[in-house]
């Protein structure tokens, strides 16, 4: 399951500060451009934000979760597509941290700034095993901040080996084996350029460039650090969805700005009883989803440093409430969106852009809470899991 349990020593301080007005000036721009734009993502780099997650062996920090998602919320409020992406980016490093060390060694060889996008639908992808790994082709949709990186995680699924044999992989490819196709012309997350990535002629896998999903479902690692026996799927969920709690904060903070800011009587939304239950509805929805994720990561690094397991049942609870955050903040926005006056009908209205984010980011499979809500309550039932990706 992990390494020989060691207690984590004080790590080197995440501070996104230095880069949140560069996100914030360049916003604008990487919306325009559908892409975030490389001011913001070198700002990103220079604060060791790509590193959080990367083990120390390879010049990584590091971080607890609490603090790297700390910084993830503080990115959304000035920029929910570049906290998107960032966050994604940062969260393969993890992932490399739980695939064979080579794997590392190779992504790493030029420094550990190094930066991974990924697109885990295996839907488009072709995969053949030969002689020490796998032939990999086909297309993979939404690889968020693609244009940005050197590597790339691709999903496919091994048909080839028998029936009973048939499992889930993600492939390691560096950037001469595919192509990026501008296809990514959304309503919201603009920025996120989230294309597609193509692979049209077989390139080859080495087995050791590859991660079996159920050694993920396993908690299997190569790390010193315990923080490495926390499932894969439990960071990777959440920095889909957390840039919503960001967001959310964003909008209620333009709103209550708009609203004290007003020419006209600045008193008057205060003694209108549905303003301000929309405002108080909408703040408290956004400090419990918060303090959800906070209250999960901190007992599931308490376990871990302590050389515990994580029930199965805690992590398919855990999982079940990261894919609520975004209706939840979904709501909270909806809340002040209906009241937020003339001028936020009009494109380019920042609250407008913040409502289409949240929106759009419903539609990453990983935030639809149908399936985890089935699987959560019929644990609570006396059923086992049926998941995996917990």
């Amino acid at each position: 399951m992990g390494q020989t349990v060691v207690k984590l020593e004080a790590n080197e301080t995440l501070d996104i500060t230095p880069a949140l007005d560069v996100v914030s000036a360049e916003a604008a721009q990487g919306r325009k451009d559908r892409q975030v734009t490389k001011k913001a993502v070198e700002a990103i780099r220079k604060t060791g934000f790509y590193r959080s997650f990367l083990p120390k062996q390879y010049g990584g920090l590091e971080c607890p979760p609490q603090e790297i998602f700390k910084a993830a919320i503080e990115l959304a409020e000035r920029d929910m597509a570049t906290s998107w992406i960032s966050g994604i980016i940062a969260v393969h490093a993890y992932q490399l941290s739980l695939m064979d060390p080579q794997a590392a060694k190779d992504v790493y060889a030029s420094g550990p700034d190094t930066l991974i996008s990924s697109s885990y639908n295996p839907a488009g992808a072709k995969v053949e095993t030969v002689e020490g790994g796998f032939n990999l082709s086909g297309r993979w949709g939404w690889s968020s901040g693609s244009g940005h990186c050197e590597w790339v995680l691709l999903g496919g699924l091994i048909f080839d080996q028998g029936k009973e044999k048939i499992h889930y992989r993600t492939f390691l490819l560096p950037r001469k084996d595919y192509e990026i196709e501008d296809t990514w012309d959304a309503m919201g997350l603009q920025a996120t350029g989230s294309n597609d990535v193509v692979i049209d002629k077989p390139v080859f896998v080495p087995t050791y460039r590859t991660h079996h999903q159920m050694d993920g479902f396993a908690c299997k690692h190569y790390q010193d650090n315990p923080m490495y026996a926390i499932p894969w799927a439990q960071m990777f969920v959440r920095v889909v969805c957390t840039p919503a709690i960001g967001a959310a904060k964003h909008a209620l903070k333009l709103f209550i700005e708009n609203a004290t800011g007003s020419s006209t009587d600045p008193t008057r939304l205060a003694g209108d009883p549905d303003v301000t239950r929309r405002v108080a509805e909408c703040a408290n929805l956004i400090d419990e989803t918060e303090a959800i994720m906070y209250r999960n990561f901190d007992e599931m690094m308490e376990a871990v440093n302590n050389g515990r397991e994580i029930p199965m049942e805690d992590r398919v609870k855990y999982r079940y409430q990261a894919s609520l955050v975004i209706e939840r903040m979904m709501k909270a926005v909806d809340m002040i969106f209906d009241i937020a006056g003339g001028r936020s009908v009009f494109k380019g209205s920042p609250i407008q852009d913040i409502w289409h984010d949240i929106h759009i980011a419903r539609a990453h499979v990983a935030n639809n809470p149908i399936g985890f809500a089935r699987n959560f309550g019929a644990m609570q039932l006396g059923a086992d899991s049926t998941d995996v990706f917990v």
